[in-house]
């Protein structure tokens, strides 16, 4: 409607023209952009919380947190995935890539856990 008004020469708000509409019970036909949701859907149960957000332990190798993280380099955007153990917070392994997939996140976890002694099995917590 707006756009019809204005192409007839008539200057009007388009606010104004939405809120005319909505008084006399009018719906404006419009399409909206559908948003994009990479979303799929659960493929299975999620796991336990065993951290209950305490993000201390008592020896290395017991809890192990991680995140993939952007930067925006001059290049383009670039990706860290890291581990961190909690006992002092250094990083047991990290990759990084240009895309945030699964073969990041794999590559860090099989980097990771190659660091482990016999016997360890530390919880990884991830968001």
């Amino acid at each position: 409607m707006h756009l019809e008004l204005r192409s007839a020469g008539i200057v009007v708000s388009a606010k104004r023209v939405m809120r005319l509409m909505t008084a006399h019970g009018l719906v404006p036909v419009s399409e909206s952009a559908k948003r994009y949701s990479s979303y799929k859907g659960e493929i299975g149960g999620a796991p336990a919380n065993l951290v209950n957000r305490d993000f201390h332990a008592a020896n290395p190798n017991e809890l192990w947190v991680t995140d993939i993280t952007e930067f925006r380099i001059p290049a383009g955007k670039v990706y860290l995935s890291p581990v961190i153990d909690c006992y002092d917070g250094m990083p047991v392994a990290w990759t990084i890539g240009t895309s945030p997939n699964a073969a990041l996140a794999n590559g860090m976890l099989e980097s990771a856990c190659a660091t482990l002694r016999p016997g360890e099995t530390p919880i990884i917590h991830s968001d």
